[in-house]
């Protein structure tokens, strides 16, 4: 039987397929995520001397996604391959360095896991075919965002303009929406929050969000539709104001401490892609109007 044909009728191989791919792909997202914004960093220092005439640092050693090779931040020990094993390497080391034994961060394996268990659930959900691959894609990027997001409230254009091109390409195939309602979609996200952003700063004087909002919600205009808009951004306040509540509270940090918004958005347009319709549907009938 051919590996298509057999992946449609038995559902539960592709979710394991998926669910070990979702491993792997975690394990490269954590070297995503640590490096790319020393990546950015670097390349904006460089550009800053270029403006203002001062000697460029041609002598940086290389950094990128490849190169150098893993290796301990404490004690420069190179990971070997046994150790950079998804979730595995983790248990078997008892989360320490082979070499000083320092801790390693309990985030690797977790977002290790958060992958695989994510990659599985969209398999299960969408079942094989395009849909389920593009919408893995779609998952890995918002995962790499909302961890760069929460440690350096950053959310890199490499990664969000991107994703809003491949949205309005695979919906110019009707993968989700037609493209008319992603390409409205695309710009009444962005325009709404952009919108919010004025008013905020006329009122106030100070900026209430970033301007990767505006693009991640433009993003998933483009993916969703014009349609998953409003909930989105209904789930993804609900969600900022109750968990920064909490964090607030937890941390007991001034209330103008600053939170990143990209994870909650990031998580409030996922679910409304995934399940905006029959949400926006109990809504209205709940309401009576419907």
């Amino acid at each position: 039987m051919p590996l298509n044909d057999m992946l449609t009728h038995y559902p539960l191989a592709f979710v394991v397929i998926a669910g070990v791919v979702g491993l792997l792909v975690g394990s490269f997202l954590n070297v995503l995520v640590w490096r790319l914004p020393k990546m950015l960093e670097r390349e904006w220092r460089v550009q800053a001397h270029e403006i203002l005439g001062l000697p460029g640092e041609t002598s940086l050693p290389t950094f990128n996604l490849m190169l150098p090779h893993s290796q301990c931040p404490h004690c420069g020990h190179r990971i070997r391959a046994w150790e950079n094993i998804p979730v595995f390497s983790f248990m078997f080391l008892r989360g320490r360095c082979s070499a000083c034994a320092t801790p390693i961060s309990k985030r690797y394996p977790l977002t290790e896991l958060a992958c695989a268990l994510l990659s599985a659930f969209i398999a299960w959900h969408f079942g094989f075919g395009w849909q389920a691959g593009m919408a893995m894609l779609l998952t890995w990027g918002l995962l790499a965002m909302s961890l760069i997001d929460a440690e350096h409230q950053l959310l890199p254009d490499v990664l969000v303009l991107p994703l809003m091109w491949l949205g309005l390409i695979v919906n110019s195939l009707d993968l989700f929406v037609p493209l008319p309602e992603a390409l409205w979609g695309a710009i009444a996200g962005y325009m709404a929050l952009w919108t919010v952003f004025w008013v905020f700063k006329l009122i106030t004087g100070k900026d209430g969000m970033g301007h990767g909002d505006f693009k991640l919600l433009a993003m998933f205009g483009a993916w969703g539709g014009w349609q998953i808009l409003p909930l989105t951004i209904v789930l993804s306040s609900l969600a900022g104001a109750i968990i920064g509540a909490i964090y607030l509270r937890l941390r007991k940090a001034q209330t103008a401490t600053p939170i990143p918004f990209g994870p909650y958005l990031a998580i409030a347009g996922w679910i409304a892609l995934l399940w905006g319709g029959q949400i926006t549907a109990f809504y209205w009938q709940f309401v009576g109007l419907k």
